[in-house]
């Protein structure tokens, strides 16, 4: 083990004396963490008024077009309930208390040590999760060190939002997330009042202010535009939010087709060579 190494492992000194402002802010979180179990305990959750409270909110057309996620992993695709979705849960669930922290940050070294967390204040049930991000942006070149203070605090916070996800739906009841998500699912599909067939042209515009034609979409469903269902549409308003914000391409959702004309030049009688 080299001598950087040992000392990169080694713990930061403790000060040998604690600031006034430290020892107030470390006395109002104590005092601040036992008025929230106080206050739990005195006004319990009310479960039948968080159910109807859940049902409410994911019957939004504005909750739900946001309640999922869609990201390439290598050749595959992940999809999932977003992080909205699991605030959204935790406010109608309610003595949740959730978060994320920035507990280190090592220039030197590019990097920042997090740390995102769930409580259910009521049941005194806790989650959380230490982890370390780079300070680098994956790009298609590849990696870009970040050095701006707003990419790195851009970056970490991208980063945390997937763990405070996971540490939200891992206090909530499992039976009490999936309801929601068939909720959601089932707005997008209604669509409102608007008919399907408006829906779709309306999804396909969107589409070609991205670059992507309707073709390219018709070849990922596998029919034409005419014959999409309702699903289709809600899956491409999942997919065309994940594109705007950066978590997928267009490219890997929707492959360009190279045709014949194009590998030939556009020469009669030429065929590709495999």
């Amino acid at each position: 083990m080299s001598q950087q190494q040992i000392e990169r492992m080694t713990p930061a000194a403790t000060p040998g004396r604690v600031g006034q402002g430290t020892a107030v802010e470390q006395s109002r979180a104590v005092a601040e963490v036992q008025a929230a179990i106080v206050v739990a305990q005195q006004c319990p959750r009310n479960i039948s008024a968080a159910i109807a409270e859940m049902r409410q909110v994911c019957s939004q057309k504005f909750l739900a077009e946001r309640a999922f996620f869609r990201f390439s992993r290598g050749r595959s695709t992940v999809s999932g309930p977003s992080v909205h979705l699991a605030r959204a849960l935790a406010s109608c669930w309610g003595n949740v208390d959730y978060g994320l922290v920035e507990m280190r940050r090592d220039d030197q070294y590019g990097e920042s040590e997090m740390k995102a967390y769930a409580w259910d204040v009521e049941k005194n049930t806790r989650t959380s999760s230490t982890f370390i991000v780079p300070h680098k942006r994956d790009m298609s070149g590849g990696p870009k060190q970040l050095t701006d203070m707003r990419d790195i605090y851009e970056n970490n916070a991208n980063n945390g939002a997937r763990r405070v996800r996971e540490a939200i739906f891992a206090i909530l009841p499992p039976w009490f997330v999936e309801e929601a998500k068939e909720l959601c699912a089932r707005t997008l599909q209604d669509g409102g009042d608007k008919p399907l067939n408006l829906r779709i042209a309306d999804a396909v515009k969107s589409f070609e202010g991205i670059g992507v034609t309707v073709d390219r979409i018709e070849a990922k469903f596998g029919r034409p535009s005419a014959k999409w269902t309702a699903h289709d549409v809600a899956n491409l308003g999942v997919i065309f939010r994940s594109i705007q914000q950066g978590e997928i391409t267009a490219e890997e959702e929707f492959p360009s087709r190279v045709t014949l004309d194009e590998i030939t030049g556009g020469q009669p009688g030429e065929e590709a060579t495999p």
